[in-house]
């Protein structure tokens, strides 16, 4: 009884305060358009300064502007995430901006299209090393830094094909299903810190990376809709929810899973 009685009468926080990111600073790789854009500017609603870490500095720019209209605190700043150096530089310089790193979105990823048999190893190679290596380096860049914040959370972007293979993008396949085993050992390894680390895994998203499959590949185009149980591709800002949702206090019990966001697509 005198559990049941504490418990009943626990002061809770609100749903509002649960996903306020007020105060707190994120980076968002790859975060001047598509999945990334969508994410950044989510966390922008809610509350959070963010700093869009992307390669494109005219898109960059742009994207920096948009969030700012939206009220925001934003900054941009060129990064190479395959890049220690660059990965390094992009830390230190959101914490000279900002004061702090509370939240990172691993969300900066590429793709090469073409049969396994025909990669080369430098294309292997420079799709891991983005999508992959890249996630490990800035996680790792930004972990003492949410330490001495007293925690922090981490989400990496990884996919669909994180859960099944694609004939066509076999290095991106890969090198995706690596970034839910990165989220799970990461997760357990920083768990004593107050460090969250979770993954999202888009479905079919209109971006500018999809938008040559409606234009030059209409059957394929049509046979994904039809497959997907919402009948519809996702929008890049219909990401924004899971994000602030794993970016906040409301999920503080949450880490080390990978959330599909796709329309149901993986539920068949």
């Amino acid at each position: 009884m005198c559990l049941l009685r504490w418990l009943l009468n626990r002061e809770l926080p609100v749903s509002a305060q649960l996903f306020d990111l007020t105060g707190k600073v994120a980076i968002v790789t790859g975060g001047n358009g598509g999945i990334g854009l969508g994410i950044a500017k989510g966390l922008a609603r809610a509350g959070a300064g963010v700093v869009v870490a992307a390669r494109n500095r005219e898109k960059t720019s742009a994207s920096v502007r948009e969030l700012q209209q939206l009220g925001g605190r934003a900054t941009g700043i060129s990064t190479d995430v395959a890049d220690e150096a660059s990965v390094a530089a992009m830390a230190k310089a959101a914490v000279d901006e900002f004061g702090r790193i509370d939240i990172l979105v691993n969300n900066a990823g590429i793709s090469i299209r073409k049969p396994p048999q025909d990669y080369t190893a430098d294309e292997w190679r420079k799709v891991v090393d983005v999508n992959l290596t890249g996630s490990f380096l800035c996680a790792r860049e930004v972990y003492p830094h949410m330490v001495e914040a007293g925690g922090g959370k981490i989400i990496n972007i990884g996919s669909m094909t994180s859960i099944f293979g694609s004939d066509w993008v076999a290095a991106y396949s890969a090198s995706k299903g690596g970034v839910v085993q990165l989220t799970k050992s990461l997760a357990i390894a920083w768990a004593k810190d107050n460090v969250q680390v979770n993954a999202i895994l888009p479905g079919w998203i209109h971006t500018d990376l999809t938008a040559p499959i409606k234009s030059d590949f209409p059957d394929r185009y049509d046979f994904i809709s039809a497959r997907i149980p919402l009948g519809r591709w996702g929008e890049p800002g219909e990401m924004a929810g899971t994000a602030v949702f794993l970016a906040s206090a409301a999920s503080d019990y949450v880490t080390g899973v990978a959330i599909p966001v796709d329309g149901g697509y993986t539920a068949f």
